[in-house]
């Protein structure tokens, strides 16, 4: 009897374990729904795979704002930073094939390669490039890489000038010109190019279609979504594609949604997509070893304790399981992967607007779901207030903003004028700074991005208004001094998702 009574238990746990839940599509649609309109979204993508199949994949809005052509599912996005993972899995395969060690030095490959420090250019390997940890701050010399016309080769050159201001090997600092110096390890490695080397051993095999590493191409693809944000006035506003094929390991892949479930198909199945073998599981599984922490507090919002950072892929516990995720952020779209081994779960979640988080609310919220957290918490009121603290931060700024310029421009006290020519800065370049004609304004031109303007309008005093078009490069007070040998320099400012300290240029 007891034996039976104690068979019996071990049933009804098992029973337990087994009940899952089952996803309530027309309740997402709604929470979707609500999301878009709380947060300004005109199109989002999304898929989710539970035990092997797609229960969810689904495209909303628009792929371009005020029109009616419908994104779905087959709707392309530039997945930027998520891109990360398929470099980091090459690397992982050409290690497990022999064809190179994570553990190589930069300049076995490149003997011309150069750090700031030159005791980190003699150690620096792939596996440091992989996982963000040489010092430098997170987006430290993206302005000057991203979006710009130089070449991956001169993106490794100017590496040299990033001072680190963290301790290599012990500080985080998400590093892009890193993905990229490791996928260049790879070419090298193979006489195979990067994006040759992600569509021959993974798109390909896995049928992604219509998915691209790389993306200069995207404005004359069908179907594709279009970039917006709603930073700095509220409105929804378009901006251009970014072109980051020359940061290709870092971030140029476009994708779909339902692209991107054949890919968390098989990172969930082992390497396997529909039955077949395609990668050995110690390539899939080397990417999500921790190989540097990024926190080990309790979060005060979710149920994390620790997180970390592999290759190309973060993870952290989540009400007891290892989750492992990524993001990606381009001028106008974000976006999110996330896959649950231990529940068989992966989401992918595209959108076409940039200055919002409910992209990463709605992972949360389905990471509840099917984790049991109960109830399941109100993941996006607190975001919304701050979505919309920010805007009007933002919208209180260029009022005043505007008030100062005014106010100066009718002073009678004669505004300064620059030395207009040519400026430098060591990581960038040149610069030139020219009279905007029959205006007391002036106009920065960049070496590296034709397609960047700054206009300069009087503060007072030292300051200057600097507004980048397009918008996303930010509005900020700018400031003129001298250098040390007496030379003219203008310090400007450009947001912090693109990069956080300020450029001085100096004069030549």
């Amino acid at each position: 009897m007891k034996k039976l009574a104690l068979l019996f238990l071990v049933a009804l746990l098992c029973k337990s374990v087994q009940a899952q839940y089952a996803l309530n599509t027309a309740e997402l649609d709604a929470y979707i729904i609500q999301g878009m309109a709380d947060f300004d979204i005109p199109g989002l993508s999304i898929g989710i795979i539970k035990d092997g199949k797609t229960v969810f994949l689904k495209g909303f809005g628009t792929r371009e704002y005020g029109k009616q052509e419908p994104v779905d599912s087959n709707t392309l996005f530039m997945i930027a930073s998520n891109s990360k993972l398929f470099t980091g899995t090459i690397l992982a395969h050409l290690a497990q094939k022999k064809r190179l060690s994570l553990d190589d030095k930069i300049i076995k490959y490149y003997p011309d390669f150069r750090l700031y420090d030159s005791l980190t250019t003699l150690q620096v390997t792939v596996r440091d490039m992989l996982t963000h940890r040489i010092g430098t701050k997170t987006f430290q010399g993206d302005f000057t890489f991203l979006d710009s016309k130089l070449t991956r080769l001169q993106i490794m050159e100017r590496m040299r000038y990033l001072k680190p201001v963290g301790i290599y090997r012990q500080d985080y600092g998400y590093c892009n010109s890193c993905f990229l110096t490791a996928g260049m390890v790879a070419e090298k490695a193979t006489g195979q190019t990067w994006e040759a080397l992600v569509t021959d051993s993974i798109l390909k095999p896995l049928g992604m279609q219509r998915t691209q590493a790389l993306s200069n191409n995207m404005p004359t693809l069908a179907n594709i979504s279009y970039p917006y944000t709603t930073i700095y006035t509220g409105k929804v506003a378009q901006m251009p594609h970014d072109i980051w094929d020359n940061l290709g390991p870092a971030a140029s892949i476009i994708s779909t949604a339902a692209d991107m479930t054949h890919w968390l198909r098989f990172q969930l199945d082992s390497g396997r997509y529909q039955g077949k073998r395609v990668l050995p599981w110690a390539s899939v599984a080397a990417p999500r070893d921790m190989q540097i922490a990024t926190s080990s507090r309790k979060s005060a919002r979710y149920p994390v304790h620790f997180r970390g950072y592999g290759l190309g892929l973060a993870m952290a516990d989540y009400n007891g399981r290892a989750v492992y995720n990524h993001t990606g952020g381009a001028v106008g779209m974000v976006s999110g992967v996330c896959f649950v081994p231990e529940e068989k779960l992966g989401i992918v979640i595209l959108t076409n607007q940039d200055n919002q988080s409910f992209f990463e609310a709605l992972r949360y919220h389905i990471l509840d779901l099917y984790t049991g957290t109960t109830p399941v918490p109100d993941r996006t009121s607190d975001l919304k207030k701050f979505y919309k603290e920010d805007l009007k931060t933002q919208q209180d700024s260029m009022a005043k903003w505007q008030a100062l310029t005014q106010a100066a421009a009718a002073k009678k006290t004669p505004i300064p004028s620059f030395k207009t020519g040519i400026y430098t800065n060591l990581v960038y370049g040149k610069v030139q700074l020219v009279a905007i004609p029959k205006t007391n304004q002036y106009q920065v031109s960049y070496t590296h991005h034709p397609f960047l303007k700054t206009k300069l309008t009087w503060l007072g005093a030292d300051k200057w208004l600097a507004e980048h078009s397009p918008i996303e490069y930010g509005i900020f007070p700018a400031k003129v001094g001298s250098s040390a040998t007496g030379k003219q320099t203008i310090t400007l400012q450009y947001n912090d998702f693109i990069e956080i300290d300020p450029y001085t240029f100096e004069q030549e």
